[in-house]
């Protein structure tokens, strides 16, 4: 997608010379344009008449030809908090950032100063980051006070402090370019007088690396008011607008800077939090970005994404962080409902939101040089208040949990700079983040840590190797079945048809101790045998572990969506997925209870809270459960040892699909909503189902290759998919015996954290989102081996044209 500013660059130089016209507005100059016809020497003597009148006129009006909104620099000066004198101390630091300059790395926050214990301003505190090769956090700006700029205005004698909360900074080209906020001068262009925002304005601060034997630090300098004038109407709408805090991004030589506004909300009763972009081509002008989040998200990050998306994180009233996806700076926004949004929570009710690490790498080492995204969250256990901060690893389809990288800190807010390696230097991952302290009987005052992720980047690496083996073994099931005898190739994976696109889970052979495990490492189904909901024998409840997938016997798998807690990593679940896998039936069964095969649970112990459901009866017969509770009796039958690809597809939450070989069964299963707020899916099942086992006695199912796509395949695709897909063989089939006394999901390994499911993997020490058809961005490309071909002959046609 053309992006709407994407040609636009941060100018190299920063001369500020223009021409004006008299209504103030920017011209270019004309040196280009061809001359005039000379005037008479009446029109020459008036013009230079004219031309004096006006130079006057400038004379008296002092700051008239300066840019809309922008005041001198030499109103504004940074000195350092030391030099305020004795009684001035940096209470508390905050709002977490990270700059690379050059091969120099700077922590960067906002410093909460007091004179006497009285609150007076906010500085901006900043410190050059020399980690060390150690796992533990290392607390830095520990002096604060000599690390602290602030900012005054005025005249040079008695300046007044000017407030310069939640910085927010983009490097370029050497340069540090940060936004501000909040300034609470005098108004100073027609637009601030009209609008509520005069009192939340922005400032746009350059700063510059200046030292001597390596003792480089930040100097802050040139201030400006940023210019409104062409934001007027929108700004009508605000009470306020301020920076977002932590980093922005450069995308395509434009720099970006989240922001948060404030609205009244419709009763008047409040304000409602936004989160959007601030953008500008040269740092002159600036544009806020017309879209924007929903009411009630902010403290927002941003990063960019692919070729010219932004990617932006936000922390919500509703207790979910909401991802949004823009192609065009911001114009519009879109939720990333297929992919990353509302998988993480926000802080606990009882206290403040805070905000993401985030940020974009293409990791050294990697071969297919896969762009993945980063991302810093407190967890919250069960029985600690502390936040402990994780690591996460997307590439926009999968997502892993890394681990806790903030050992016994109590964190919050973060930051997370990727340092690629240059001149023979080792790559860096650093994450910096709000460390509460608490003495006794005290409010917790938080100070920074940072900490180097050297194995944490370590693992990352390998997890990537991972993903791409497993692409590799997927696209295996593809390429061995293109053209398969006797069958068409319309029916097989072609080259229009990528089985890795959107493809989230794959349950394959892994299979221990109860397990079955993601081959992406992400979330892990766990075995129930039917212990909490019958009384099931030893004997009926086996396990086999079978090449490529489990057999189930009185028992089944179920895979958690909402039933993971705090973070979900499959919530897309909730409005589009796919669901696939092969099965058999290596038995008879008896009674006249249908024996459920593979479905959906909503959260809830009802029988009704079953969304979709396919089973199978003594007469052979497929059952279909629909929504509204009532079961559809299909002509079709099933066989005996006989394999079988089913399928559910989910479509915008509120319809449903389920295939058997391919083919539809059922019709359309509608999910009627009856509230406002829906429950939402707590798992699926596989392989059998609550109220199973006790009539499934002897009766085994076979279940190999489960893939969980974040997207509703097309009927064309669940076709092409419609081959006993098979890969390299796992091993030899070893019999193992069902625990008739696991608990339930929720309450296996009571030391898990409550953001990270017992079923989330421990990671081994080694195209635009829409809501509804958001696949993500990672997967490797199936193709049939026709292409190339197709390629050459193409190529000599042309050649033959010439």
């Amino acid at each position: 997608m053309h992006s709407r500013v994407a040609a636009v660059k941060v100018p190299r130089t920063h001369n500020r010379r223009r021409v004006t016209g008299s209504s103030g507005r920017r011209r270019e100059g004309r040196e280009s344009e061809p001359q005039a016809p000379n005037m008479s020497r009446h029109h020459f003597y008036s013009a230079v008449l004219l031309l004096l009148v006006v130079m006057m006129c400038c004379g008296s009006g002092g700051g008239a030809a300066e840019a809309a909104g922008q005041l001198s620099g030499h109103r504004f000066a940074w000195k350092d908090a030391n030099s305020e004198g004795e009684g001035v101390t940096v209470n508390s630091l905050g709002v977490p950032g990270l700059l690379k300059v050059g091969n120099d790395v700077f922590a960067v926050a906002e410093a909460k100063c007091k004179k006497y214990n009285v609150d007076t301003t906010n500085g901006i505190a900043s410190q050059l980051l020399t980690v060390e090769n150690k796992k533990e956090p290392k607390e830095v700006l520990t002096d604060a006070k000599t690390k602290t700029q602030i900012l005054g205005e005025g005249a040079s004698d008695q300046k007044n402090k000017v407030d310069v909360s939640r910085p927010t900074a983009v490097v370029e080209g050497g340069k540090i370019y940060m936004l501000v906020g909040k300034y609470n001068g005098i108004p100073h262009d027609t637009c601030q007088r009209e609008t509520d925002a005069t009192e939340s304005g922005l400032l746009l601060v350059k700063g510059n690396i200046s030292g001597e034997n390596g003792n480089n630090r930040i100097y802050w300098n040139d201030t400006y008011v940023i210019p409104w004038r062409s934001n007027c109407e929108q700004l009508k709408s605000f009470k306020s607008v301020i920076g977002g805090g932590g980093s922005g991004v450069k995308i395509e030589e434009t720099l970006v800077f989240p922001v948060e506004a404030m609205k009244t909300s419709v009763d008047n009763k409040g304000s409602n939090t936004f989160s959007l972009v601030i953008y500008s081509k040269d740092t002159e002008s600036w544009t806020l970005s017309k879209g924007m989040s929903d009411g009630g998200c902010g403290d927002p990050s941003v990063v960019g994404w692919e070729k010219d998306k932004l990617m932006m994180m936000t922390a919500c009233v509703d207790g979910r962080r909401r991802v949004y996806e823009s192609g065009d700076k911001g114009k519009s926004w879109t939720e990333a409902l297929g992919t990353l949004s509302r998988v993480w929570s926000n802080k606990r009710d009882d206290t403040r939101r805070v905000r993401s690490g985030f940020t974009t790498a293409t990791i050294d080492g990697v071969d297919d040089n896969r762009s993945v995204m980063l991302v810093t969250l407190p967890v919250y256990a069960n029985d600690n208040l502390n936040g402990v901060l994780h690591l996460w690893l997307t590439d926009n389809t999968h997502i892993v949990d890394i681990g806790p990288v903030s050992g016994n800190d109590d964190a919050a807010a973060s930051s997370l700079l990727y340092k690629s390696g240059e001149d023979n230097n080792k790559d860096e991952l650093i994450a910096l983040y709000e460390k509460k302290k608490k003495e006794v009987g005290e409010t917790p005052s938080p100070a920074m840590a940072s900490v180097l992720l050297t194995a944490e980047l370590q693992q990352v690496k390998e997890v990537l190797k991972t993903w791409k083996d497993v692409d590799e073994r997927v696209c295996k099931m593809c390429t061995n079945l293109l053209v398969p005898k006797g069958a068409s190739t319309d029916t097989a994976c072609s080259s229009n048809f990528n089985i890795t696109d959107g493809l989230v889970g794959f349950l394959s052979g892994n299979f221990s101790d109860g397990i079955w495990k993601d081959e992406y490492l992400g979330v892990s189904a766990t075995v129930r045998d039917g212990t909490a909901a019958a009384t099931v024998s030893a004997e009926a409840a086996k396990v086999t572990k079978a090449s490529d997938g489990v057999m189930f016997r009185g028992a089944w798998a179920e895979w958690p969506v909402g039933k993971q807690g705090e973070n979900q990593l499959y919530h897309f679940a909730n409005y589009n997925v796919t669901l696939v896998a092969t099965v058999s039936i290596d038995g008879e069964p008896k009674g006249d209870t249908p024996i459920p095969l593979m479905g959906v649970r909503l959260e809830g112990e009802e029988e009704k809270s079953k969304l979709m459901e396919l089973s199978y009866d003594k007469e052979k017969k497929w059952r279909v459960l629909c929504g509204d509770g009532t079961t559809k009796k299909l002509k079709s039958t099933w066989v005996p040892q006989t394999q079988y690809q089913v399928a559910i597809v989910l479509r915008n939450g509120t319809q449903g699909t389920v295939y058997v070989d391919g083919q539809s069964v059922g019709g359309d299963v509608q999910r009627q909503l009856e509230n406002k707020h829906p429950k939402e899916i707590s798992h699926f099942y596989i392989g059998g189902g609550e109220g199973s086992a006790g009539s499934q006695k002897g009766v085994s199912v076979t279940v190999t290759n489960v893939l969980l796509y974040n997207r509703p395949l097309s009927s064309e695709e669940v076709t092409a998919l419609n081959k006993k897909l098979s890969i390299p063989k796992a091993g030899e089939i070893n019999t193992l015996t069902g625990n008739t006394n696991a608990a339930p999901l929720a309450d296996q390994n009571s030391d898990a954290p409550a953001g990270g499911s017992a079923t989330t993997q421990q990671v081994p020490a080694t195209s635009n989102s829409h809501a509804g058809e958001a696949h993500g961005d990672a997967g490797t490309y199936c193709g049939s081996g026709l292409l190339p071909l197709l390629l050459l002959l193409l190529g000599l046609w042309g050649f033959a044209t010439l």
